[in-house]
């Protein structure tokens, strides 16, 4: 069983509207991402791929799992902030977060007989502006 657990709920310079919760606008932000993923040529594979945590370990999510046309497996973080201030959407992806998401594609590539390449993408959204981060970090 997975450990509910949500997008936050602070007060930080996240998000869009007022009066909408987290929730809805980080799916505003994956279904941004996804659609300009798609727009690439990434096809989808999963989408909230959810890792439960343990007594001593935080769960894992990664947004969204796309496979590149040459079959190379993306997992992708999607982040989005109303502005790029405080070093904007890209700059939020710390080192214990880039963790959390190696450890949840660690435990999906189990699927896999043989492993494809695979890369960590960052798809950053600030304010109107996506950028798209290809290798935003290592494994």
């Amino acid at each position: 069983m997975f450990k509910a657990w949500g997008r936050g709920g602070g007060s930080g310079d996240r998000g869009g509207s007022e009066g909408r919760t987290t929730k809805a606008v980080g799916d505003d932000a994956e279904a941004r991402a996804l659609a300009h993923l798609q727009a690439q040529g990434l096809t989808l594979l999963a989408r909230n791929y959810r890792l439960a945590g343990g007594p001593r370990q935080r769960g894992a999510e990664i947004d969204l799992i796309c496979r590149e046309r040459d079959g190379t497996l993306v997992f992708v973080e999607v982040r989005a902030r109303r502005s790029a201030g405080h070093g904007g959407a890209a700059a939020s992806v710390g080192h214990g977060k880039q963790q959390r998401i190696v450890r949840a594609a660690q435990h999906y590539l189990l699927r896999f007989d043989r492993l494809p390449p695979c890369r960590f993408d960052v798809v950053a959204i600030d304010g109107g502006e996506i950028a798209w981060l290809r290798g935003a970090f290592e494994a």
